[in-house]
Parts: structure tokens; C-alpha cells; sequence
């Protein structure tokens, strides 16, 4: 029997570029979040900001803090907490891992995306770790020096 081939549809919601410039990402987890219904519906509205958003592992699960979901006005008073604690869905072998790194000197937990795919909500998680002002240097130094490039070839043609 032929595996069957899912298309994957995903829809980016909201993206973390503060995290990118400001840490160094080692790999990328992606998870689910155990939300509430006015929260899904604020999140396809594309009402979410995660720029000041951490994660951290307690009791063996892991969650998520800071992640803003603006409440969904059609809601009323069943409507949710913007900031509360989210649960992150995650195989158990993953948290322990995830764990492990944490613990060690300098790693932590961002979060890069939010996005639907395939009708649930996910984020892509990141292990990090901090830079420090003289890479930021070191990276922006780089980048000029790319765009030099690309101008004398440009010049060039």
C-alpha cells in the first residue's frame, strides 16, 4: 500500500525577526498549541504577536509565555486572557530533550512563527542561544559586505 502524500497548506500568521537578530538558532521544533476557540479564531485573523514570547519546560510539559492573542471581539464574555500560559504539544522524548538543552549555559526556548497548517495551529520553535554585541558586529559586517558584492557584479553587467 502507497503512502498517502498530505499537501500541506500552511499560512504564516506572525514571525519573530527580533529572535533572528538576536540569537543564534541551533535547530527548529515545530509544535502544536492547545488553544481555546476564541483564540483559534483571533489567530486566523492574524491577530497574534509573539515578539516578547518564551518557552520553557515545567513538570515534564512544556508552555509558552508572552504570546499575545488579541481577544476576538465576536467572543463577549466567554472571550479569553490575552497573555496567558499556553500548553505546547510535544512528544514526551522531545520535552526531555528540549529540557536537557535548556539547562545548559546560554540555550533557550523562542519562538520563530505561528502558523496554521492543515487547519491547526503550530509554532515553530527555536533552540537558542544569545549573541553577543560583537557577532551582531560580525553579521552586519557580513551582510554589508554581500551587498558590495552584489553591487560591483550588478555594476558589472
Amino acid at each position: 500500500m502507497a503512502a498517502k502524500r498530505i499537501e500541506e497548506n500552511i499560512t504564516v500568521k506572525a514571525t519573530n525577526r527580533k529572535a533572528l537578530r538576536d540569537y543564534e538558532i541551533e535547530s527548529r521544533i515545530e509544535a502544536g498549541i492547545a488553544l481555546l476557540g476564541s483564540e483559534i479564531k483571533s489567530i486566523r485573523e492574524g491577530r497574534v504577536n509573539i515578539r516578547d514570547a518564551y518557552a520553557t519546560v515545567e513538570g515534564g510539559e512544556a508552555y509558552l509565555y508572552g504570546m499575545h492573542i488579541a481577544s476576538y471581539p465576536q467572543a463577549s464574555h466567554f472571550g479569553h486572557e490575552p497573555e496567558r500560559k499556553r500548553k505546547l504539544l510535544l512528544h514526551r522524548d522531545e520535552i526531555k530533550t528540549i529540557a536537557g538543552k535548556i539547562q545548559e549555559k546560554g540555550y533557550t526556548l523562542v519562538p520563530l512563527k505561528v502558523y496554521i497548517k492543515n487547519g491547526w495551529a503550530k509554532v515553530e520553535l527555536g533552540l537558542a542561544r544569545g549573541k553577543r554585541k560583537h557577532d551582531k558586529r560580525r553579521e552586519i559586517a557580513r551582510r554589508e559586505a554581500e551587498r558590495e558584492m552584489d553591487r560591483a557584479a550588478r555594476r558589472r553587467r
